[in-house]
């Protein structure tokens, strides 16, 4: 493949970065506001995606089909609220549980485990054909960025309401906040509604983009979501302080993502370990704080201590 190819590819790239980067905003609120793993998410994506098609196919409007499918996913979080805390089970066997039961919920509202909606046939929010050749209101970059841009707006209003500081109050620190007469509970149930909600929009748009919806579209989506966070924070974290300059890093995380992935194919390479590679990247960013803490101080104090003791 020559960079001409590489280059004619990048706008794909882009705009399929941008709709898992909105997947990867309802990760963040559950993994950096809630302080919650959330492995729902590998589940309701696709939930979003199938509700979205097979409304779409039924001959509902898109953005019928596309609001109907974050309600799905309001209740795919709603479950995972509830078995959480009303039933007491810790987050990730919460989340794994929902997780398997979408898998079957997803291929009764498919009726198999695949479904197609043609761009040709119905007229859609976003496809890979409108990424060139098309009215610059109707590419998909430019919708799904303004997408992104409200969505931000909504989440940096909502997130400084009473309510939504309630939440951030308790993923920062729950004991304080029960203290302080607020339901944490409740708060828990509403963040994984919205979150989950969130991903399965992204879900509906990635459908539509990709041109069918699969039970197993949502494999791997918390590594794709975790990696964009990462990313995201490592690249901007020094420079975006505000909230929602923060949400927005996200959404880049999950673009420059996407073009490494690209790359990676251009440069021919195995795709199949992309994702190993995504899961060890996240790892390694994740253990950073961990290393800097356990070993980077420590040796500091004992310096300390030593030039101390010399004296």
């Amino acid at each position: 493949m020559s960079i001409i190819d590489l280059i004619n590819s990048l706008p794909g790239a882009v705009a399929q970065g941008l709709i898992w980067g909105i997947m990867a905003i309802g990760v963040y609120i559950t993994y950096r506001i809630l302080d919650f793993a959330d492995l729902t998410v590998d589940g309701s994506i696709c939930t979003g995606g199938a509700v979205c098609v097979m409304m779409i196919t039924r001959g509902y409007s898109i953005p019928v089909a596309v609001l109907t499918a974050f309600l799905a996913g309001l209740l795919a979080g709603l479950a995972t609220g509830l078995f959480h805390t009303f039933m007491g089970i810790p987050p990730i066997l919460a989340g794994i549980l929902t997780q398997l039961s979408l898998y079957s919920i997803n291929l009764k509202i498919m009726g198999k485990a695949n479904q197609a909606v043609n761009v040709r046939n119905y007229k859609l929010l976003v496809s890979m054909q409108y990424n060139k050749g098309v009215p610059f209101y109707q590419n998909t970059i430019f919708v799904v960025g303004i997408i992104i841009v409200v969505i931000i707006l909504l989440l940096y209003w909502f997130f400084g309401t009473e309510k939504g500081c309630a939440i951030r109050a308790t993923g920062s620190n729950p004991n304080m906040s029960r203290a302080n007469g607020i339901n944490t509970n409740i708060n828990k149930v509403i963040a994984l509604m919205l979150s989950n909600g969130i991903v399965a929009f992204s879900g509906a748009l990635l459908s539509q983009y990709q041109g069918f919806a699969d039970v197993q579209m949502g494999r791997g989506a918390i590594v794709i979501g975790l990696a964009a966070v990462i990313i995201g924070e490592a690249i901007f974290g020094k420079f975006l302080h505000n909230f929602s300059l923060q949400l927005l890093s996200v959404a880049l995380g999950g673009v420059i993502y996407y073009l490494v992935y690209q790359t990676v194919i251009w440069l021919g390479l195995d795709t199949d370990l992309l994702k190993l590679l995504s899961a060890v990247v996240v790892a390694i960013f994740l253990a950073i704080p961990y290393w800097k803490k356990q070993y980077f101080r420590k040796g500091n104090k004992s310096d300390k201590k030593l030039l101390q003791t010399k004296e």
